[in-house]
């Protein structure tokens, strides 16, 4: 059965490296298809989710012993069976027997010898030539994080987000995790409340805020992400009508939004980010991101924040939230639209970042209420 479940991992980092395919969708549909019980799911998800993350570490190590660069199916062979060695502490017997059984035949002498030769230098203690390597991210992420965040919280926050992210459910069953669930309930809902999540996919906020009683607008500016709220509100038995307890779902551009002026009693904007703060749910994210998204990103969460201000009613309240820590999305998006927000009668009630840690992601939140002078 441990073979079975490392030939399933190493397809998976194949498909993620060779297809650019996203761990976080990929992964649950072939664990759906495989006759695998949980604890051997879960062994999968580690393989594939950690080696995935560790990958440039795990490649300075593999390294050494090459002479070229392998295929696709002997590189997923060589970074899963050294992840078992460095990062999960398995037997080096095990580790090595095991991941090369796993392995497709005309690379398993290959890997065996080098995956032997891991084994003696991870005894032996391995170094990193910086500490971008050792932490297994591209050079500019840890530079930037360390920019707007200092040394020390931001080499806190990119260890955390090395280990495995936990699995919280919430009192309906929903699994969401615990920033997350903080920025909902910052989202002030009662029955008779019309709320707006501009940015809703895939609906774990909206749910929320509708299981509180209030009547929830959600909107997505993509069909597909539409549908995983419309899926996601059916499990949790919402009702699809703008009434209590519902979520209404349309497709609609956040930047241009076609609702009424002070429509809603509060509004979220959980605007699309770089996501530098939920990095250990999203494995290939480190290695998707370029320096210049966070920039656009910014321009983005802007137009949208800009956007949405005017929906809210006299009394009502703007949330904006984002699970990155850099300061481009976080604060200097908040500077520049001070102007506007003031302009329209909106005073900053609070404004949080929430570093990484073992049980949360990092979030930023800024929550705003509209005084009732006419604006």
């Amino acid at each position: 059965m441990r073979t079975d479940v490392r030939r399933i991992a190493v397809d998976a980092v194949v498909r993620i490296e060779t297809e650019g395919a996203f761990a976080n969708v990929l992964l649950p549909k072939m664990l759906a298809r495989a006759d695998l019980d949980t604890r051997d799911k879960g062994f999968v998800t580690e393989l594939v989710y950690g080696s995935t993350r560790r990958k440039r570490a795990l490649d300075h190590v593999v390294d050494r012993f090459l002479v070229q660069d392998p295929p696709p199916a002997a590189r997923a062979a060589l970074r899963l069976g050294a992840h078992q060695l460095i990062e999960m502490g398995t037997p080096p017997h095990a580790a090595v027997s095991a991941t090369v059984e796993a392995t497709p035949k005309r690379f398993r002498g290959l890997v065996n010898a080098v995956l032997r030769k891991v084994a003696t230098a991870h005894a032996a203690g391995i170094s990193y030539p910086n500490d971008a390597v050792a932490l297994s991210y591209p050079d500019w992420m840890v530079a930037r994080l360390r920019e707007d965040l200092g040394d020390q919280e931001a080499n806190d926050a990119l260890l955390a987000m090395n280990l495995p992210a936990r699995t919280q459910r919430r009192e309906d069953g929903y699994v969401q995790d615990r920033s997350s669930q903080r920025v909902a309930a910052l989202v002030p809902a009662a029955p008779g409340d019309v709320v707006l999540d501009l940015c809703a996919a895939p609906g774990g906020k909206s749910t929320e805020i509708a299981g509180r009683g209030a009547a929830v607008l959600a909107a997505d500016l993509r069909l597909g992400r539409a549908g995983l709220v419309v899926q996601n509100a059916e499990r949790l038995r919402c009702s699809h009508k703008l009434e209590p307890n519902g979520v209404a779902v349309v497709v609609a551009d956040g930047t241009a939004p076609p609702f009424r002026r002070r429509t809603f009693d509060a509004v979220l904007v959980d605007a699309p980010c770089s996501g530098l703060g939920s990095l250990r749910r999203r494995p290939d994210a480190r290695w998707r991101i370029e320096p210049q998204d966070i920039d656009n990103l910014a321009t983005l969460q802007q137009q949208l924040l800009k956007s949405a201000a005017d929906l809210v009613i006299p009394g009502g309240t703007l949330v904006y939230s984002v699970c990155t820590l850099t300061a481009a999305e976080t604060t200097e998006v908040l500077e520049a639209t001070d102007a506007d927000l003031a302009a329209l009668g909106f005073e900053q009630v609070t404004s949080d970042l929430s570093l990484p840690a073992s049980d949360h992601d990092g979030m930023f939140c800024s929550v705003w209420t509209r005084g009732l002078r006419r604006a």
